[in-house]
């Protein structure tokens, strides 16, 4: 399996991971500069030349990916019968640079409503690593020609047509995702709330829609839905800043996109921290 097929696989099952590269060669050493390494919580793939270097590398790998550290490191290795590593000696005769880059996992989104603030949301989140999730009851706002304006998206935008319920789609979505609920219709609204809030893996939850709106929904989601005060705090809503007023769709939009981003700031800035 190839470096980039590794990273690819790890992404796929959202899982983190390390990419290691052998920097530098000065002199004799098992492999060139260039050489890969993918190393994931569990599995590794490739090799940068085995031994100690492999061994000390792997192990330091682990050891990031438990503390969630994602700032990358290098490690020298001097290849000579004088030098003893904890995996042992490697005695080639010259020295190498290796170089650990953390691989974290992206962060998820899920659009549920891609109208004209939907999609408008789409194209600037689709400009960002992370894997986004459009999700809407109506086929016309998942065609191709409409949301040919993602076609060069940095995201892997994945696309969920639910005609009929499209609140089944949540127990779908990754561990952490991030819901935002704008669809057309209000009963939808409602019941995608009602049930992010019965959904225990998401992230945050944001809904659209004006105090009033909030306001009938809060009260339903109690007595109907039996939900207390503190699970429904679970939901954002208005979503965006505060002090951007304007109701142009790609001005709301950029409002969200940007409050969400604060929100990924915050979520890397504690993984980084040791654990």
């Amino acid at each position: 399996m190839t470096w980039v097929t590794a990273v690819a696989r790890l992404r796929a099952r959202r899982e983190s991971g390390v990419l290691v590269t052998v920097a530098t060669v000065r002199g004799h050493a098992p492999r060139r500069a260039g050489a890969k390494l993918v190393v994931g919580p569990t599995d590794a793939w490739g090799s940068i030349g085995g031994g100690n270097i492999e061994a000390v590398a792997i192990d330091r790998c682990r050891e990031m990916l438990s503390a969630g550290q994602q700032e990358p490191e290098l490690i020298d290795f001097a290849l000579t019968d004088k030098v003893t590593g904890r995996h042992g000696v490697q005695c080639c005769g010259g020295a190498v640079s290796v170089l650990l880059e953390p691989l974290p996992v992206v962060p998820a989104v899920a659009v549920f409503g891609v109208g004209h603030v939907g999609l408008e949301l789409a194209r600037i989140l689709a400009r960002h690593d992370l894997d986004l999730h459009l999700v809407d009851s109506r086929s016309a706002m998942l065609a191709g020609e409409r949301l040919a304006v993602l076609a060069d998206a940095v995201a892997q935008v994945h696309l969920h047509h639910a005609p009929l319920l499209p609140e089944e789609v949540l127990e779908e979505l990754p561990h952490g995702t991030h819901v935002l609920i704008m669809t057309h219709d209000h009963a939808e609204d409602a019941a995608l709330c009602d049930a992010a809030l019965r959904t225990r893996h998401l992230g945050s939850v944001g809904l659209i829609g004006s105090a009033a709106k909030w306001a009938r929904f809060r009260k339903r989601l109690a007595t109907e839905g039996g939900h207390d005060d503190d699970a429904i705090d679970r939901i954002k809503t208005p979503i965006g800043l505060a002090d951007l007023t304007g109701k142009e769709p790609a001005t709301i939009a950029v409002g969200v996109a940007a409050d969400l981003l604060r929100t990924f700031e915050a979520e890397g800035a504690g993984n980084s921290r040791p654990g």
